[in-house]
């Protein structure tokens, strides 16, 4: 979780986290449905009855985009991509899926779900509009007709073929499948993405000067935000294709240094890591390996303990970390230590440790790389 978000609680496992410029647009949504919607459809309504439906309307809305992401988020964990959380932000929402999939039909399904969810969605409020009792529940018909269109707009949108909206990853799936190459792919609805998002923003400007100020702003703002999404795509594929022919071999460290278990933290960083800010330290007992010094479990433990508490308080143990096989590509070793939160992988051939990789020593190749 980002320091500029916070979470509301969990579902299916996954953290549900507002960020703090979710609230900026459900203020904005709620003036406008209570501000201007409501008072034209329902004139006799007092201010109190249209800021109470224009709250109530705006949570549902953002309940539904909730929804659209649980929709990709489930589909993901079903096959096999662990979810870490969804955040609800400015833009609506994202879902942080910890890795890319691995075929064109993981991507499609993936894709596809949310879109799908919001239709779905779209179709239950309409029914809800035609079904209620009409003068009695004309308020809540209302409501449910809104988000019923709001929501198949939300998935029409989203459907727009351009990276990295769900019709972009929808499109990059089918091309990934017919050309068998995932980056050229990501290029093709990077770029398609781009001219998107221009359009959009070119839009929004000729809305500002015909004098739809609010709307205009809206909609170049979301034009840029999906330029800078797509510009990003583009340059992550750029490094993918200039790390393809690296391997963790490479990168490996076999260098690294055995400590004795029982030795203190106040022994281990005067002996082994004052004189080298890099250590790869292995925790030892006899010729067992116990595990790997986790410098960011060191970096938080007050000083004070260090003479009281030895190597073995501040290690993770072998048996509760991933590794990587030295033919591993590069982007595997990225992909696992965002994954595993670590500083230090072991690399094992034959269930024998050959060497280590570290994070910071991936981000200076990948800095020099990119």
């Amino acid at each position: 979780m980002s320091k500029g978000s916070f979470s509301i609680g969990k579902l299916s496992g996954i953290s549900i986290n507002i960020d703090y410029s979710w609230f900026f647009i459900f203020l904005l949504v709620t003036w406008s449905l209570a501000g201007s919607y409501f008072p034209s459809v329902f004139p006799e309504w007092s201010l109190l009855q249209s800021i109470s439906a224009g709250i109530i309307t705006s949570l549902l809305f953002f309940a539904s985009v909730l929804a659209h992401e649980l929709g990709h988020s489930i589909t993901a964990q079903r096959n096999g991509l662990p979810v870490k959380s969804i955040t609800l932000f400015i833009f609506g929402g994202l879902a942080s899926i910890s890795r890319e999939p691995e075929s064109s039909g993981v991507e499609f399904k993936i894709a596809i779900a949310g879109p799908l969810t919001s239709i779905a969605l779209g179709i239950v409020f309409w029914a809800l509009y035609f079904l209620l009792p009409s003068p009695r529940f004309d308020g809540v018909a209302e409501i449910a007709f809104w988000l019923g269109l709001t929501n198949v707009i939300l998935a029409v949108f989203n459907l727009l073929p351009g990276f990295p909206l769900d019709g972009g990853r929808v499109l990059r799936s089918i091309i990934w499948k017919v050309g068998k190459n995932p980056q050229k792919a990501t290029k093709w609805v990077s770029n398609i993405g781009r001219v998107i998002s221009y359009l959009m923003i070119a839009t929004g400007i000729i809305l500002f000067f015909m004098g739809y100020t609010l709307n205009g702003l809206w909609l170049a703002f979301i034009g840029w935000f999906l330029n800078s999404a797509s510009s990003g795509s583009s340059r992550q594929v750029s490094l993918q294709q200039k790390l393809q022919k690296y391997s963790v071999a490479e990168l490996m460290n076999t260098n690294y240094i055995k400590i004795p278990a029982h030795i203190s933290i106040e022994e281990m960083y005067n002996e082994y890591i004052r004189q080298n800010k890099k250590s790869y330290l292995m925790v030892t007992s006899g010729s067992d390996t116990l595990g790997l010094v986790n410098m960011n479990l060191l970096r938080n433990l007050d000083k004070k303990q260090w003479s009281i508490k030895t190597a073995t308080e501040v290690m993770t143990p072998l048996g509760q970390l991933s590794y990587l096989t030295p033919e591993a590509g590069l982007i595997a070793a990225l992909q696992l230590f965002q994954e595993e939160k670590v500083d230090q992988l072991p690399v094992v051939r034959d269930r024998e440790i050959v060497g280590l990789i570290s994070y910071d020593d991936l981000v200076d190749f990948l800095n020099r790389k990119a």
